[in-house]
Formats: C-alpha cells, structure tokens, sequence
C-alpha cells in the first residue's frame, strides 16, 4: 500500500427538502385544511476516526464527496426523511484544515471520534406550519436550505512514543528494524527511506511505538532534499532519538544540521527530550571514534535542548544496530522518558478533575 500522509477533497453536505403544499381533501369532511408536511433534513459529511488505517491513500483517486439531499415534505402531515451522511473514515492522527491549510477544524486522535465537518441543510416547513387564525389555507411552503460545500486538507500525523532523526543515511532505518518488527528499505545510500515507518519496540516487558522519517539535509526547511514535511509525524512523539553517523566528516557539525532544521520547523520539536546516540560505532577505528565523540559533545552543549532542570545533556550513547552495541542503553532511556511524559500528562489529566 502506497503511503499518503496529504489529501486535497471537495464535500458538500446535502441540501434541506422542501416543504409541500397540500390540503386534505376526503369525502365528508367539508373543512379538510392544509397538511402539507415538513422537508427533511440534508445529509451531513461526517468524518470517523477509524482503527486499521495507516495512510491517506484512498483519498488520491476519489477527492468529492456530496451527501443526500433530504426527502421533501408530504401530504397528510408527511414530513420528509433525512438524508443519508456522506462518511470520510480517517486514520487515528489525522487532521482536518480548511482550504487555507492552516485553520483547523478536527484533530482525530481516538478510534470512534465523529466530527460533523459540514452540516446539512435544514428542511423547508410545509404550509401546514404556516397556518394562523386569519390565514386558515396558506398556499405557501418554504425551499430547503442549502447545503454548505468547502474545500478541505487531510494530513496524517503518525501517533508515535519516541521518533528517529538525523541526516540521510545514519542508520535510523536499520536501528529501526532491529528492535522492533517493522521491514523498512534499507541500502548504503542517502534517501532510502522514502515515507516514515512505525514499528513497536519490546524492551524490558514495555512496548512503545517508534516512528523512523526520512532524513534531513540543510536547507529542508526551504524545501531541500526531501524537506521537512516528513517532521510533523513526529510532533506527536515524547522523546526523539537522535543519531549521528560516526562515519560522518564532522559529527558536531552534522548535529548541529539537523537542530538547526528542527528549529526552523518550529512546532516545538526543538524543545522535546532528545536523547543522542553516535550510530555505526563499528565501522570506525577507536581513534576516529573517539575524536567524533568529543566532537558532538561540544555540539550538544552548544546546540542541545534543555532538559527539563535547564541542564544540557552532554553524554551521547556509542550506538551500533549492527553489533547491538548500546540499542538496550537507548530503549531503556526511551522508556524512562516516555514513562516520565505519560505521568505528566495523567497528573494534568488530575488536576483538571480535581482542582
């Protein structure tokens, strides 16, 4: 299945049925009155958050939507039934904009969330609504409202526990596959990765999912390489893994590459915890591995994130997928700070029910 994280669509709710005009006319009843019914109500579009969904693909070929028109109203107090919804199902993540893609409308985070994106027309009344003590036969009835149609972006937002970034081709993709199930790409050259991937991760009885994006380059903020739309999948992340290539020319350098990135991207990446770990530590000789190592420790106390005690994280892990050479180290210290997020966030939760 091709992966879509973006779709453009056209909806349109349905329009109100209108009312009838109608008099009841039977056999010995001399003053029979109108009994024109109501119109019914348009259909809504309706977007569900659904589980068994991980792309936006089937949005590439279909992009309009249109629910039903309502039924109009009848005779003998017939009012007219609604029409049927149009439904978008949605994976978990997703986020509905406007056409301007920037306001947004719905944040689908929870399988069963329902959000009426656009509302259906209401239905017109009959000329039996319109019956008063002067005007005993009205010969009126009102039209259905209309439908309102807009213009709507969908972006998929992959909801992950910790994320991998880094430049092209430093080993996120490999660390990814050998610590969870997941079969990403992987080959000696930059840009293999090509969509994020998500894998769930077993470490010490724990599960946590860890999302992989393709990697940066400088200037994807201006749209370089790949560019940074890959970075909203994890915005969502509590922890994002950093790693650096010790094969790389300059590991400070490379860092400081992608933090620059991360800030430029804004959406408060660059303050998330960020655990740093110099990658391919077994393709280098000591030596070497030594001299990138103190190299990125200069950069992470130039360019690091605060932690959260306004210290600077000044220690990277040795890391290598290969020969699994401190991935245990780095789970453990994933785990450490989702565990810290989540007791965060219930404490909040709390607090808000209990002030």
């Amino acid at each position: 299945m091709k992966f879509l994280d973006q779709a453009r669509i056209y909806v349109r709710s349905g329009d109100g049925g209108a009312g009838a005009v109608s008099f009841r006319r039977e056999k010995f009843i001399e003053f029979g009155g109108p009994d024109g019914g109501d119109g019914g109500r348009g259909g809504d579009v309706v977007a569900i958050c659904v589980d068994g969904l991980n792309t936006l693909i089937d949005y590439r070929f279909i992009q309009h939507f249109k629910a039903k028109t309502g039924m109009h109203g009848m005779g003998r107090n017939r009012a007219g039934g609604k029409g049927d919804d149009s439904v978008l199902k949605v994976p978990v993540g997703t986020q509905i904009y406007e056409e301007d893609g920037e306001t947004l409308i719905a944040d689908m985070t929870e399988v069963g969330q329902r959000v009426v994106v656009a509302r259906g027309g209401n239905g017109g009344f009959g000329n039996l609504h319109f019956t008063t003590s002067t005007n005993r036969s009205p010969r009126r009835a009102n039209p259905g409202q209309t439908g309102k149609e807009l213009t709507i972006w969908l972006r998929l937002k992959l909801i992950a526990d910790a994320g991998l970034v880094g430049l092209p081709n430093a080993g996120k993709s490999t660390f990814l596959a050998s610590v969870s199930a997941a079969k990403p790409k992987i080959a000696d050259y930059p840009f293999t990765t090509l969509h994020p991937n998500l894998g769930v991760v077993n470490s010490d009885g724990r599960e946590f999912v860890l999302a992989d994006i393709p990697g940066l380059i400088e200037g994807a903020h201006e749209g370089l390489g790949l560019g940074d739309r890959f970075l909203g999948h994890v915005e969502r992340c509590r922890v994002l893994l950093h790693l650096v290539d010790a094969g790389s020319d300059h590991a400070g350098e490379a860092y400081k590459t992608v933090r620059h990135e991360l800030e430029a991207y804004e959406h408060g990446l660059s303050d998330k915890a960020e655990i740093v770990a110099l990658s391919k530590c077994d393709t280098v000789d000591e030596e070497t591995l030594k001299k990138q190592m103190d190299r990125l420790k200069r950069a992470i106390r130039t360019a690091g994130p605060p932690l959260a005690d306004g210290k600077k994280r000044s220690t990277p892990i040795f890391l290598s997928a290969a020969t699994r050479a401190g991935v245990t180290e780095a789970l453990r210290d994933l785990i450490r700070i989702i565990d810290a997020a989540r007791a965060a966030d219930l404490s909040g939760v709390q607090e808000a029910w209990h002030p």
